[in-house]
């Protein structure tokens, strides 16, 4: 089992990223999301020069906000300040394009903006469509270094649902999920697999398979309706909430995608979102607002016991150790916490001290 960080990305912190490495962690993710944080590729080189083990990439780039070409560029310039340590981990864009009231990247266009990337990212010359005029497109210059496509960095595929996890299969090195029960992990596997022998690929060995979650460690007598409980894990599982409730949106309201551990705080959330100051062409800002770097004070409320229990690892050390098994036997073998801006390096110090030593 590998074990990460997810951070905020904030320009004057990416020491913590160092601070994970002091630790014992193994990778690094910076987030890509314009409207609440610092940008990812600027923190990134910041901590890239001041590392030496830690791999650090992108958790997750976001196709939306920056055309294929650039994203290749932006990640193999990051590559050639620590070649063989940076990868590039990538998504549709649930959180920075609905930030901005937008849609994810249909998948359609996804898969052609990781074709095109992968293509780059291995110093190849490959078609690449802009505004209707196709060209052939390749890097420049490389005998000059200013980027590095001769490690090329490993492409990590975000996914959840059927069409993306294709995608994934067919062109990712590895796979980055929200993660949902066992079932649902290898059911996800097997169309990632499935996607990969379409295009006539066999996925790399090692295929990382990482999940993105939270954590708290818990001491004796410790209880899930605890303020420290609440505080360490809360923004994460309001960012699942808010997750959950523009695909019910979307999906018109269908109480079939109301998650389970949501179910008896559901109509109080709604309620919270109807009550919202904006109109609801401009809720979007009012949903996202603390989105996985603080708990807004009103939904505290919903960080019951059953969400956190179903969407972090928490418990004693040893409980813990057994809920990472369980993920490992699901085929998911990385994972990366993401704590509260606040509680970040209490958090990270807490599992690097009591769990990861058990499972070494």
């Amino acid at each position: 089992m590998e074990f990460g960080v997810c951070v905020d990305t904030h320009i004057d912190k990416w020491d913590l990223i160092r601070y994970a490495e002091e630790l014992g962690y193994e990778r690094a993710w910076a987030p890509d999301s314009q409207m609440i944080w610092s940008d990812c590729y600027a923190v990134m080189a910041l901590a890239a020069q001041a590392t030496k083990r830690i791999k650090i990439g992108t958790g997750v780039a976001i196709p939306g906000t920056r055309i294929a070409p650039v994203t290749a560029h932006s990640i193999a310039t990051i590559n050639q300040i620590a070649p063989g340590r940076i990868f590039l981990g990538i998504g549709t864009g649930h959180t920075a394009m609905r930030v901005m009231g937008q849609e994810p990247m249909r998948i359609k266009d996804f898969r052609e903006y990781l074709r095109v990337t992968r293509a780059l990212l291995h110093g190849e010359t490959v078609e690449y469509t802009y505004d209707g005029r196709t060209r052939e497109i390749s890097f420049l210059h490389r005998d000059r270094h200013y980027i590095n496509v001769e490690n090329p960095a490993p492409i990590y595929v975000a996914a959840n649902g059927p069409r993306a996890c294709d995608a994934v299969g067919a062109y990712g090195d590895g796979w980055v999920t929200a993660v949902g029960t066992p079932a649902d992990v290898k059911a996800q596997f097997a169309l990632i697999e499935a996607g990969a022998k379409k295009t006539g690929r066999k996925l790399p060995r090692p295929f990382l398979t990482t999940a993105l979650i939270s954590a708290c460690v818990l001491r004796p007598g410790d209880k899930l309706t605890d303020d420290r409980v609440i505080e360490e894990t809360g923004s994460w599982v309001a960012a699942i909430l808010h997750f959950a409730y523009e695909i019910w949106e979307q999906s018109g309201r269908k109480d079939e995608m109301i998650p389970a551990y949501f179910a008896n705080v559901w109509d109080r959330y709604l309620a919270r979102v109807e009550d919202f100051s904006l109109p609801k062409d401009a809720r979007f800002r009012q949903i996202h607002d603390g989105h996985c770097t603080f708990l807004q004070p009103g939904e505290r409320k919903f960080i019951t016991p059953e969400a956190i229990r179903a969407t972090c690892l928490v418990g004693r050390p040893e409980e813990i150790v057994a809920q990472v098994h369980e993920l490992e036997r699901a085929g998911i073998h990385g994972v990366s916490l993401l704590p509260p801006a606040e509680y970040q390096r209490k958090v990270l110090r807490d599992f690097a001290e009591q769990v990861m030593p058990l499972m070494r």
